[in-house]
């Protein structure tokens, strides 16, 4: 019985301290139970000693990894042992309880290294056999289908001989010529052998190293020129390159002050894409005010506008989009507006009509006259109409801070309702309510501005403002550039896609 076994591959595992054995069996000793192994490998390396002997007691683990038949060779397996090394998979054979054969299948360990099998090597396939138990035909016809579906490629024509083969080993035989002029496909793509598998990792970083890319492109260059094969420009000129935000076309240079006044300006601001745009003094606003006015921009058209933009630019003071939506319902914004009795008032009242229809709490204060203008009564019975609170008190205002002023109190000529009692109170009222402040059209002198803003909104043109008036805005209240032209201003507008711009100091 025990002769059966000689000629065969195996890998005895002898434990951590031993290691991995594997070999052709030479030798097996019943007596003093022992097997030996010629032409060892050890972990994977290939032993000095030709033969080694192995104890029972101090095998762990026996794996029979080929059973040669009566036709085959000890020469071919051995040369195959030595270019494989140590195959992945096998059978291992241990006796169970009841002194039957039993069948597991294991992996080999990690400390011996794992090779891929050849795909024409059909003896390294994983079949599980059995020294004690034959297996049946019907049984390997399965075991080798599923084999060949998971391996890639599909069996076909293979013939089994049973005559020449050892009882215990089926191997699949292909029909057909291997190098024969009738080649199935699946050899064709698959059938190639595989002489040597390189067991170290690709050294990506070292190959590249060795790409010169600046002398590739320099070659690819010269040989361009010499050939003349260039889309545009001379043989010593480089295409010019653009970035992403630069227009390819020819344009005609850009000029920065495109508004000129007829005098000096006091002061000069630019606005984000460098536009100069020179202050003017009240006098030249005033005028330029009153030829629109002539030519059919009038005051309630100015209100209009005026308020528009002043809401557009209290609505994104106030969060924009992501606080007025229909979902922040509970986050309704409140805004005080203070206005007094003029025309300035008269552009307050009309900002906070178009606040009260965007969903924002408005609430006006506007103090209590015998007799009012008739732009301001026209504008309180617009506000009327919408959910907007008017209060002529201060102590009708909230005595918790709002989201944001509108301080419309102030006036470029009537200076005298600075000495109002209600003007104090609403003043002192404003300046402890902590919330920032957003006036509209301020006036040019800074002591008559009793409440410091955070921004300021100016009309048409700026004026010298001061520090006072915070961050300085510009809106467009639809002035046709020939009415710039009357008053003696060479104008062009600074807007771009907006009504609505900051300025800033240079």
């Amino acid at each position: 019985m025990a002769t059966d076994w000689l000629g065969s591959i195996v890998s005895i595992n002898c434990g951590e301290s031993l290691g991995v054995y594997q070999g052709r069996v030479s030798a097996v000793d019943q007596v003093s139970q022992t097997i030996s192994l010629t032409r060892p490998f050890h972990n994977g390396v290939k032993c000095l000693v030709p033969e080694v002997t192995f104890r029972a007691g101090d095998i762990t683990e026996l794996k029979i990894l080929e059973i040669p038949g009566p036709g085959d060779s000890r020469q071919c397996g051995d040369l195959q042992q030595a270019e494989t090394g140590i195959p992945g998979v096998g059978c291992q054979v241990g006796p169970s309880q009841n002194g039957t054969g039993k069948v597991l299948k294991k992996p080999i360990s990690s400390s011996a290294p794992q090779n891929i099998p050849r795909r024409t090597d059909v003896k390294n396939q994983d079949i599980i056999i059995s020294p004690q138990q034959q297996c049946s035909k019907s049984y390997m016809d399965r075991h080798v289908e599923t084999l060949s579906q998971s391996k890639g490629f599909r069996r076909r024509h293979n013939s089994w001989s049973s005559s020449s083969r050892h009882p215990n080993q089926v191997t699949p035989k292909k029909s057909g010529l291997k190098n024969g002029q009738m080649k199935s496909k699946d050899d064709e793509c698959f059938g190639d052998d595989i002489d040597e598998i390189p067991d170290t990792d690709f050294d990506f970083e070292g190959n590249l190293a060795l790409f010169d890319k600046a002398a590739v492109f320099e070659e690819i260059e010269t040989y361009e020129r010499r050939s003349g094969t260039r889309s545009r420009g001379t043989p010593n000129e480089k295409p010019a390159r653009y970035r992403h935000d630069e227009n390819i076309l020819e344009s005609e240079p850009i000029v920065y002050r495109r508004i000129v006044v007829p005098q000096n300006a006091n002061k000069e601001f630019c606005t984000d894409s460098g536009l100069v745009v020179p202050s003017v003094s009240y006098e030249l606003h005033k005028k330029l005010l009153s030829v629109a006015e002539k030519h059919g921009l009038t005051l309630e058209r100015r209100l209009e506008m005026t308020g528009v933009c002043a809401s557009q630019m209290a609505l994104s003071l106030l969060g924009g989009p992501n606080r007025l939506n229909p979902k922040n319902v509970h986050q309704r914004p409140t805004v005080a507006l203070l206005c007094g009795p003029h025309v300035k008032g008269a552009q307050g009242i009309s900002c906070g009509r178009h606040l009260s229809n965007h969903d924002v709490h408005v609430i006006l204060f506007l103090p209590n006259f015998v007799k009012m203008l008739e732009s301001i009564t026209n504008e309180l019975n617009l506000f009327s109409k919408t959910q907007g609170q008017q209060v002529s008190s201060v102590k009708d205002l909230p005595d918790t801070p709002v989201d944001l002023v509108i301080n419309c109190l102030d006036c470029h000529e009537n200076a005298f309702l600075r000495d109002q009692p209600w003007y104090k109170a609403v003043v002192d009222w404003a300046n402890q309510n902590r919330a920032p402040v957003l006036s509209i059209d301020p006036p040019i002198n800074e002591q008559e501005q009793g409440i410091d803003a955070k921004w300021s909104l100016a009309l048409g043109l700026p004026l010298p403002l001061g520090e006072r008036a915070g961050r300085l805005y510009l809106c467009d209240i639809g002035i046709p550039q020939k009415v710039f032209q009357e008053v003696g201003i060479n104008y062009h507008s600074p807007f771009g896609c907006k009504f609505v711009i900051p300025l800033h100091s240079t």
